[in-house]
């Protein structure tokens, strides 16, 4: 019987096996996993270049399994303890090539998880195909998920529109491989072979955490995913089965500085603003019973009433019932639908009065 920790000690490397040290965990204990497992490359003998230098990757003790029942064992397991760990509204994400990502799709479905998004990480940079006889092999696949169909899974919608420069964030990105300064080299040589690009993780922990969010990596390799997590302002904690990694990680981790401007980090998103109901507005006399309210065409019109409902012809209910009764809608969101004449006769939508009281909330 595994004997279990109280907590998660955050922000450091353990050495060890990953369903081993996440079994001694308490559950519901991790706000996001990210997972970059072995590939299951199943290559007989090595990949060359034409210039007969060896592919990294390929023939590493880390990436050999029997057979494919072996391999779906292993992820069953660790996928297992992962969702253990997983808080109800925390996430999972997964990165794999067309080795192993579409077995670990299955599994993913069959252990419960909810499927949320496939990302096709397109890298700009490729490994041209040497041996002529396939497509150049130019993406992974990433798969995000929750823990199950019920869960209220974070998204930072927001920051995703800010950082594709207020364009809603697909699905497909592109993003180089990691080169240049940030790959990291030990004698000149690569350190690891399959170092993921720090933007990539970018975009992971910042859709999916809050400042403050304990994000777990499983295969922490040369500790990417720390290292992005420092930068947001989140804490990390990183399993690593090779004591020369881990040890590359913790020192390049230990170089980044600490972020104290945490207000800049934070990703507010709607369901953190506070409720504002409309009949605050009322009591609050922003607006007035009797006041008229219109779209912003005019083509309807309605008066408020002093409980905070209004009233249009003979239906009376809030702004959102009203809204979608006089277009014969389905929905309608009453703040964005509604304007009123502000104290100087110009238009204006009645969601900054909303705006306005979340304010003196904060």
């Amino acid at each position: 019987m595994v004997e279990r920790d109280t907590r998660i000690e955050a922000d450091r490397v353990i050495v060890g096996d990953c369903i081993e040290v996440m079994a001694a965990w308490p559950e519901e204990s991790v706000d996001m996993v990210f997972a970059d497992p072995p590939y299951n490359l199943q290559l007989d003998g090595e990949l060359l270049r034409p210039n007969n230098t060896r592919v990294d990757g390929v023939g590493e003790a880390w990436d050999r399994f029997d057979d494919f029942a072996a391999y779906d064992h292993f992820t069953r397991e660790w996928l297992t303890a992962a969702r253990r760990l997983l808080k109800p509204d925390g996430t999972l994400w997964v990165i794999g090539s067309y080795h192993n990502i579409f077995r670990i799709g299955v599994i993913l479905q069959d252990l419960g998880y909810w499927i949320l998004n496939d990302v096709i990480w397109r890298k700009t940079n490729p490994m041209p195909n040497f041996r002529g006889r396939r497509f150049t092999n130019a993406h992974e696949t990433l798969i995000w998920c929750a823990r199950d169909k019920d869960a209220r899974h974070r998204f930072n919608y927001q920051a995703m529109k800010n950082l594709n420069d207020d364009l809603q964030m697909r699905s497909d990105w592109l993003l180089p491989l990691c080169t240049g300064a940030e790959r990291l080299k030990v004698n000149g040589r690569k350190a690891h072979s399959t170092q993921k690009p720090e933007a990539l993780l970018h975009r992971v922990i910042l859709s999916s955490t809050s400042v403050g969010d304990l994000v777990l990596d499983p295969f922490f390799g040369s500790g990417t995913t720390g290292a992005v997590a420092r930068k947001l302002g989140r804490h990390y904690v990183g399993i690593e089965r090779d004591p020369a990694y881990a040890r590359l990680a913790e020192q390049r981790i230990a170089s980044i500085p600490d972020t104290g401007e945490r207000d800049l980090l934070a990703t507010p998103g709607k369901r953190d603003e506070p409720r504002i109901p409309f009949g605050r507005v009322v009591e609050q006399g922003l607006l007035r019973p009797g006041d008229v309210l219109y779209d912003q065409r005019r083509r309807y019109a309605a008066r408020v009433a002093a409980d905070g409902s209004i009233a249009t012809g003979d239906f009376r209910g809030s702004i959102h019932q009203v809204g979608a009764r006089v277009q014969n809608a389905p929905a309608c969101n009453g703040w964005q639908f509604w304007w009123t004449d502000d104290s100087g006769g110009r238009p204006v939508p009645i969601d900054v009065f909303r705006q306005k009281l979340r304010a003196e909330v904060h």
